[in-house]
């Protein structure tokens, strides 16, 4: 399936100076000691493996010992200066336990443990090349979906933290079925407003493994939220199918689980309500949602066929001829956002409601 909706490989874009501007009015670009090309000279690696002997597709890289002296130093660095506003105070307790690389997808990151020896503590983050279409999927989550991400980006090298849950593919395989019916339901429920944000903001390729289940437990019951963790296919890919998960066969268990437990009112219902959050985000975070946007109009971050393909798809889906007028992938989605926000005006007026 995926050969027919996703193009074999996206390139990376290179950051323009005025996404720049912007990442360092938002304090996005900050100066680190170490970047991307740097972690690449390790010396060998051995393969890592889950708990259950199964290659996880990362290896664990090592280096020099005068190499790995200063890199330790480096990345503790980089830790305190994506979690503490640089306090040099902490990195006598710290301790980089691994840098693992994956050679597996196209942004081919590092990632790093740091444990705290005080406690034991262990947090991961990552480091990969900077990628513009990556940025501004991280930028739109941050802004407009229900979360907020942590990274910055200096030069070639972008740098984010690490997003906790448990893998979409893993939780599928080994825990979707053992649910009672309240949390399937439930589950249910939140990959239909996934799914839609996801359309939204054009953010491609949701397969089960670039997404985490996040579980958390209220009263005497558990609440599952779903969560984005790779924003490489942000509005890149021609075919509008590519930013609607229910698409994508690893996800074929959600989309059978949504058809058993929900009526067609129900979803509906919830898309309702996730445009309805959407709206109100860009409203409460207006000057920064325009800030971003008008980099986005500037930027070449597709191809011209991907931008005459996914024009077309949306509006034949929407009958906005602002669609057809597009001329980057950064003012499809602004089109997409305002088409969004004028509906909920539209309705908020009609129920006397306001915004």
């Amino acid at each position: 399936m995926e050969k027919k909706l996703m193009s074999k490989k996206k390139p990376s874009f290179p950051v323009q100076d005025f996404l720049f501007q912007y990442l360092k009015k938002c304090n996005r670009d900050i100066t680190i000691p170490v970047f991307y090309d740097d972690l690449l000279r390790f010396s060998g690696s051995v393969a890592v493996y889950d708990k259950n002997e199964k290659d996880t597709l990362w290896v664990s890289v090592y280096y020099s010992d005068s190499d790995r002296s200063e890199l330790d130093s480096s990345l503790k660095k980089i830790y305190t200066i994506l979690f503490s506003d640089g306090d040099d105070e902490i990195i006598q307790f710290l301790n980089v336990d691994a840098i693992d690389y994956c050679t597996f997808g196209n942004s081919k990151p590092f990632r790093i443990k740091i444990r705290n020896i005080l406690n034991d503590n262990t947090t991961y983050f990552y480091i990969k090349r900077a990628d513009a279409s990556r940025i501004y999927g991280l930028e739109l989550e941050h802004i407009l979906s229900p979360n907020r991400i942590n990274f910055v980006v200096h030069g070639d090298t972008l740098v984010e933290e690490h997003i906790s849950g448990i893998p979409g593919d893993i939780f599928i395989e080994n825990e979707l079925e053992n649910l009672d019916i309240s949390s399937k339901t439930q589950i249910a429920k939140e990959f239909v407003k996934f799914n839609e944000r996801c359309m939204m903001l054009l953010l491609g390729d949701m397969r089960s493994y670039n997404y985490v289940i996040i579980p958390t437990h209220d009263f005497d019951k558990v609440i599952y939220k779903i969560r984005a963790i790779d924003f490489d296919q942000q509005c890149y890919e021609g075919n509008l199918k590519v930013y609607r998960p229910q698409f994508f066969k690893e996800n074929f268990k959600m989309v059978k689980m949504v058809a058993e437990y929900l009526q067609e009112t129900s979803i509906e219902q919830y898309r309702k309500e996730e445009r309805s959050l959407l709206a109100k985000r860009m409203i409460s975070s207006k000057d920064r949602l325009n800030s971003v946007l008008r980099c986005m109009l500037k930027d070449h971050i597709s191809s011209s066929s991907n931008l005459k393909e996914l024009r077309l798809q949306l509006y034949e889906l929407t009958y906005d001829m602002k669609f057809k007028r597009c001329k980057s992938m950064g003012q499809i989605v602004k089109t997409t956002l305002e088409f969004i926000k004028r509906n909920y005006e539209n309705v908020s007026t009609h129920k006397g409601v306001g915004i």
